[in-house]
């Protein structure tokens, strides 16, 4: 018989086509693998597509806060929390403080709300006590408020000494004499000039200091005595000074006598003209202050002939010159009036008013003698 014709029986391959495995037993062509490259595609399109979503949806939250406003607490908050601004502290340092303090929600809320409200640059460096969970504004307002700044108060007086300095820190404040006074015993830490030459009498400004319960006893000082730098450098003491043919701590010294020993601020200028006459011409001062800041005396402008025979170098009587430093920390009113005396020919000046302060200026001693028999009678030594 003749072969068959039809596809797949004459052993060839049909027409058009590839060679295909008719046998049903024979297993399936297997199909080569996907090269690596292909997968590396797909994984970075997938990752790609992800950043996309996450791209939106951080655009979107940010919208989202735009609209609503930062996160912020309600109301007053509740409970206590004590926090610290420093000095220096901007809106943004104070917002992280607030925020780690659980006082406000977010640094946002109090950050935006400080640089929309001018108030926020009034906030005075200290320690304050507010609460949690207060509302951005309300944590504004109690920053700005001055009886939630937990802070002792002390006023250091113009002419006060080291010891009237530690006694009035010691009864206004939580700082106690011993640790100031074992401060002021090696005072190298409370950055004082060169010149004060390691004394630190007539170098802690008089003013009004705040102190915060955190506050040491070397800090304090330390502010008292930057306090006297920040003075020496805005009055320009040390050029001034040398145009007198004076050094900066000689013009501390002088203002510091005119502490004591001048009460009218317009007669500060004319003692002072008197002290340099007096230099000049190596006349000895003869300052009852000086002694008295020798022997302690209180009380009283006076001193005993005991007290102006002791031979330290600080009594004026015994010795000409200036004594060798500051017998307390001057103001600025005397020490401008030291950096510029009056015009005048005076050696000699009494107080011949207690009370108010009058004060005689006299060039010969006959005229003092004069002036003082006037004010306290014929039978007065003078």
């Amino acid at each position: 018989s003749e072969p068959s014709t039809q596809a797949g029986m004459s052993g060839e391959p049909p027409r058009g086509g590839s060679s295909v495995l008719t046998d049903p037993d024979a297993e399936p062509p297997i199909r080569p693998e996907e090269p690596k490259k292909s997968k590396l595609k797909s994984l970075l399109a997938i990752i790609a597509i992800l950043a996309i979503i996450a791209g939106l949806a951080f655009v979107g939250l940010k919208a989202y806060r735009a609209f609503i406003g930062p996160e912020d607490y309600e109301g007053f908050g509740t409970g206590e929390v004590q926090v610290e601004v420093k000095a220096g502290d901007n809106g943004a340092a104070i917002s992280r403080t607030l925020v780690d303090a659980g006082v406000v929600a977010s640094f946002d809320a109090f950050y935006q709300l400080s640089l929309s409200d001018s108030r926020a640059q009034q906030i005075q460096p200290g320690m304050y006590q507010l609460r949690k969970r207060m509302s951005a504004s309300a944590a504004l307002d109690a920053l700005l408020d001055p009886s939630t700044k937990i802070q002792a108060k002390v006023t250091i007086p113009e002419g006060a000494r080291l010891g009237q300095i530690v006694e009035l820190v010691d009864k206004n404040t939580h700082i106690a004499a011993a640790d100031l006074e074992e401060v002021l015993e090696n005072p190298t830490n409370i950055g004082l000039p060169d010149s004060a030459e390691g004394n630190p009498e007539g170098f802690l400004f008089p003013d009004t200091y705040f102190v915060a319960p955190n506050t040491t006893a070397e800090s304090l000082l330390t502010e008292m005595a930057t306090r006297s730098k920040n003075v020496t450098k805005e009055l320009n003491i040390e050029t001034r000074a040398r145009e007198l043919g004076m050094t900066e701590h000689e013009i501390l010294t002088m203002a510091s006598i005119l502490e004591y020993e001048g009460k009218l601020e317009d007669d500060l200028p004319k003692i002072a003209r008197v002290l340099y006459n007096r230099l000049e011409i190596e006349m000895p001062l003869q300052l009852d202050s000086t002694v008295s800041y020798v022997s302690k005396r209180a009380g009283d402008v006076w001193t005993t002939p005991e007290e102006r025979a002791d031979p330290s170098l600080y009594n004026t009587y015994q010795h000409t010159g200036l004594p060798p430093g500051p017998i307390g920390s001057a103001g600025k009113k005397t020490i401008e009036a030291a950096l510029n005396p009056a015009e005048g020919s005076w050696l000699y000046f009494l107080a011949i008013d207690l009370d108010t302060g009058e004060t005689a200026f006299s060039d010969t001693y006959r005229e003092h003698v004069n002036a003082c028999k006037r004010a306290y009678g014929q039978q007065t030594r003078c």
